[in-house]
């Protein structure tokens, strides 16, 4: 998969969802398409992938085929893309696949497997509390999960520093840190949608 592979399946995206194919929103990626290659060169395809809303690029670097993800989104399940035979699961709830990942990986380890877990979160999960928990208890008891946090800046529209008050152009996370991949990349789309109203 190369960058312009993943590029084009976004743009076949916003054609198809500005067309009213997509009964339901759509979280893009964009701009991160070299980071997330090379990240995806230390995932396994029998690794534990735990994504976003913002999953359609994960899902296919880890080997999802494109027809059944595309299909899936067609169907307005773009931000809850599940699917157990190529052990990825995603969540719409901002954080809530970290306990979950947790727990897999905690599972693996006593099962004595050789899998690993990667728990993909935006910047604004990874500054809330069950972020920190779940980093602290992987540590802990030395799990096989890498959580990956995907910085581009914003808590939906909202700068995350902004939200927590902080005025330097520094970041909140150290990237030297056990259990922790880190990349900070320029979103090309908006939050939610692709930049204009749909009528269905």
């Amino acid at each position: 998969m190369t960058p312009e592979k993943l590029a084009a399946f976004e743009r076949r995206v916003v054609e198809a969802f500005e067309k009213g194919l997509i009964r339901g929103p759509v979280h893009l990626s964009g701009g991160n398409e070299t980071q997330l290659i090379e990240i995806f060169k230390s995932i396994s395809r029998e690794d534990w992938i735990f994504s976003t809303y913002r999953s359609h690029y994960h899902a296919l670097l880890h080997g999802i085929p494109e027809d059944w993800l595309w299909n899936e989104i067609l169907v307005g399940r773009s931000m809850n893309i599940q699917s157990p035979e190529h052990r990825f699961m995603t969540s719409a709830i901002v954080g809530g696949c970290l306990p979950i990942a947790v727990g897999v990986a905690a599972g693996i380890k006593r099962r004595l497997e050789e899998r690993h877990v990667w728990c993909f979160v935006g910047d604004m999960a990874a500054s809330i509390g069950v972020f920190h928990e779940a980093r602290r208890y992987t540590q802990g008891h030395v799990l096989p999960l890498t959580f990956v946090i995907e910085d581009n800046g914003l808590s939906c529209d909202t700068p995350t520093k902004a939200v927590w008050g902080y005025r330097d152009a520094g970041t909140f996370y150290d990237s030297l840190q056990p259990h922790l991949r880190y990349y900070r990349y320029q979103r090309t789309y908006p939050h939610v949608g692709v930049g204009k109203f749909v009528q269905f």
